[in-house]
């Protein structure tokens, strides 16, 4: 499974796609951060996102996007901003045909470090040592994004494995029930 994660935001927007599946090593793949002007045209740096997006989408091939469920903070133009570009990462994977899934912080910080309280540094030391790099992915945004990616890939395939089991399960029921109710008089 190949998972393109996204740490979004206006001004540094964390990109990191890795490959691997559960049970099996990680393997890095490409990462990056766009940048955006904060003093430029809030339409400008949404398409600049969306370009960017795009042509990682077009280039990585990914099977899944993982992006980073927006959470309240006391900014309301730092989470407006946050959530744009949140929006921008989601329509560019729907346009893609690309399925979406929103982790939130803490639950990527669980599934990388252990603990949802994890700081940025305890992230990136993981995030390297998962990955086998040689030092941790700077800025902090590209650390997240992978981090984002490597919780999508073991938790996602988690889930994909149980909706697959249980859409198993349903159709033998119904199969059950569909043999019973042909052989009723």
């Amino acid at each position: 499974m190949r998972v393109l994660g996204v740490d979004p935001g206006l001004t540094r927007c964390g990109l990191g796609v890795v490959e691997g599946g559960v049970g099996r090593p990680l393997r890095l793949v490409a990462v990056d951060v766009v940048r955006t002007p904060p003093g430029a045209d809030i339409a400008a740096r949404l398409l600049a996102l969306d370009q960017a997006l795009t042509a990682w989408l077009d280039r990585h091939q990914v099977d899944a996007v993982a992006v980073e469920r927006v959470f309240s903070q006391h900014n309301v133009r730092t989470v407006m901003g946050t959530a744009q570009a949140s929006a921008v990462a989601i329509v560019c994977a729907a346009r893609a045909g690309v399925p979406v899934t929103l982790h939130t912080p803490s639950e990527m910080k669980a599934a990388v470090t252990g603990s949802g309280r994890a700081d940025k540094a305890q992230v990136g030391a993981m995030v390297t040592r998962i990955l086998g790099l040689a030092s941790a992915p700077r800025p902090a945004d590209a650390a997240d994004a992978l981090g984002l990616a490597i919780c999508h890939v073991w938790r996602g395939g988690a889930a994909a494995r149980i909706d697959a089991a249980v859409a198993v399960e349903a159709g033998r029921r119904a199969a059950a029930v569909a043999g019973r109710a042909v052989s009723l008089p």
